[in-house]
């Protein structure tokens, strides 16, 4: 009787572990995905200068839309220790203001032949697309955890050791997740 006792106990004990382990590797997981997502936004940030030296000459009575752009860009640089909510409402204005820079763009012939502005534009969706996936991956990785955390048994342990739900990178504004219309 008392072996079987200390077998359950042993059990008891070794999924615990299992369950903590997991936890830490999701944890892990989603501080992998968050710094796969920072990394992407460090390089948007620091294309945007760049680009805005490109553009200026062209574009010398935009400023509105060149304000806009650097005004978006600082908040978005201040805001990368924030939250992930915080930081995706930062950086979805930037998306925003660049958005209606290179929709701005269009209008300005010389400035859309010009080699360098068209290789930043590029470097500009190739970033954009990296963070798409960044997105995709951290979302996953908070999934993942989120269910861990919320799951029983794996609740006791997580509420025992003090793992917390975290947050979404989502997108705030509607507009960005509404599906483009093109016209031919």
């Amino acid at each position: 009787m008392e072996w079987v006792i200390l077998a359950i106990v042993v059990g008891l004990i070794g999924y615990a572990i299992v369950i903590y382990n997991s936890l830490v590797s999701n944890r892990q997981m989603v501080k992998e995905g968050w710094s796969g997502i920072d990394v992407q936004l460090k390089r948007r940030t620091d294309l945007i200068p760049n680009l805005m030296e490109t553009v200026k000459g062209y574009m010398a009575h935009e400023r509105e839309t060149l304000d806009a752009v650097v005004s978006a860009r600082a908040k978005a640089t201040s805001a990368q220790s924030a939250s992930p909510e915080t930081r995706a409402k930062a950086e979805g204005e930037l998306s925003t203001a660049l958005g209606r820079l290179i929709a701005v763009a269009e209008a300005y012939p010389d400035l859309k032949a010009n080699t360098t502005f068209l290789e930043f534009q590029t470097a500009l969706q190739g970033v954009e697309d990296e963070i798409q996936l960044s997105r995709r991956y951290y979302n996953g990785a908070v999934r993942n955890l989120n269910i861990q955390v919320e799951s029983v048994p794996s609740n006791i342990i997580a509420n025992s050791f003090g793992f917390r739900q975290a947050e979404y990178f989502e997108l705030d504004n509607e507009a960005e997740r509404a599906v483009p219309s093109v016209k031919f």
